[in-house]
């Protein structure tokens, strides 16, 4: 039997929900599930970890971890591993995992997948599913090792709401402090605007709103739907947005509920941004499009009446 360990994404004190989602595809490979969870003052999830199915829960929790630096949470993870034995070490979609998963790769001397979104085992071999080339073909790769570190890309697999796990705490040593990099403060978005890699609704604007004016009726709709406000790549060129709100293979990669994408034509690099989105909206004038090959609801329509009458329809619905 296979042994995953699912590094649990917690930001802010709250675990995130790929967590579980990871621990739900372990368990539906017939994987032994683990977890390990990584900060300060994070014990009081433990509760958490376990209602998401992982039988074994490692716990590196201390002062020195509050602020995410990848020396010292590799250094937590590769413990994890060791002690658990782990043929499979899972990530989720995030910056930290990014920069976390290849050191912990190199220090296993294992293999290390990016992006993937589908795993299985046949004849005790691992085989791993990514998108490539802004998602024009998937690639099945064969693993050489006999143990794999992969960070799976948002959305791929789903919580089962059925899963659940044993309580069995392993808590685990702090680390050595890195001496050669040291976080001395951690400065993020002020705005106040929702995460768009936490929204269970994004609204996306693209050059079709042309000016501040139209970027300030999609946000109007954004904030009506309590969802996450992002960018076309078009718009960050142009300067009216920044980059951190950009969806697309160079920007963020979204997995809402509900997209809704709101004069944006669709080029390719955007929808390797937002592909997996579970249900697509689009409003474009142009009906040839390249977003309405991919949104199971389209307007075709001037943005600037067609988002004031949404506006209304939602206020209408919301009272």
């Amino acid at each position: 039997m296979a042994k995953v360990l699912v590094v649990a994404e917690i930001k802010q004190g709250v675990l995130k929900s790929s967590t579980a989602e990871l621990l739900s595809k372990a368990k539906s490979i017939g994987a032994e599930a683990a977890v390990v969870a990584i900060g300060s003052n994070i014990e009081p999830l433990i509760s958490e970890l376990v209602n998401a199915g992982s039988d074994t829960q490692y716990i590196a929790d201390d002062p020195g971890l509050e602020l995410f630096s990848a020396a010292p949470y590799a250094a937590c993870v590769v413990e994890a591993a060791r002690q658990s034995n782990a043929d499979l070490i899972w990530f989720g979609f995030s910056e930290s995992s990014k920069a976390t998963a290849p050191r912990v790769a190199a220090q296993l001397d294992v293999a290390c997948a990016s992006e993937i979104t589908d795993v299985a085992i046949n004849n005790g071999n691992f085989e791993v599913v990514r998108p490539a080339i802004t998602n024009k073909v998937l690639q099945k790769v064969k693993i050489n090792t006999d143990k794999l570190v992969a960070v799976v890309r948002a959305g791929a697999f789903e919580a089962d709401e059925s899963v659940s796990g044993t309580e069995n705490v392993v808590k685990l040593d702090p680390p050595a402090q890195d001496i050669k990099a040291v976080i001395k403060e951690l400065l993020s978005d002020a705005s106040g605007e929702i995460d768009l890699a936490d929204a269970d609704i994004v609204v996306s604007v693209g050059r079709g709103a042309r000016n501040e004016d139209g970027i300030a009726l999609v946000r109007e709709l954004a904030d009506d739907l309590n969802a996450g406000f992002g960018s076309s790549r078009a718009m960050v060129d142009a300067g009216f947005m920044p980059h951190n709100k950009q969806v697309g293979q160079t920007g963020k990669i979204v997995s809402p509920t509900l997209y809704i994408a709101v004069g944006i034509s669709g080029a390719i690099q955007h929808l390797a941004g937002m592909s997996g989105s579970k249900v697509v909206m689009a409003i474009n004038k142009d009906p040839e499009a390249p977003i309405f090959n991919v949104a199971d609801y389209g307007i075709v329509g001037d943005l600037f009446e067609i988002v004031p009458i949404l506006r209304e329809e939602i206020k209408k619905v919301g009272a």
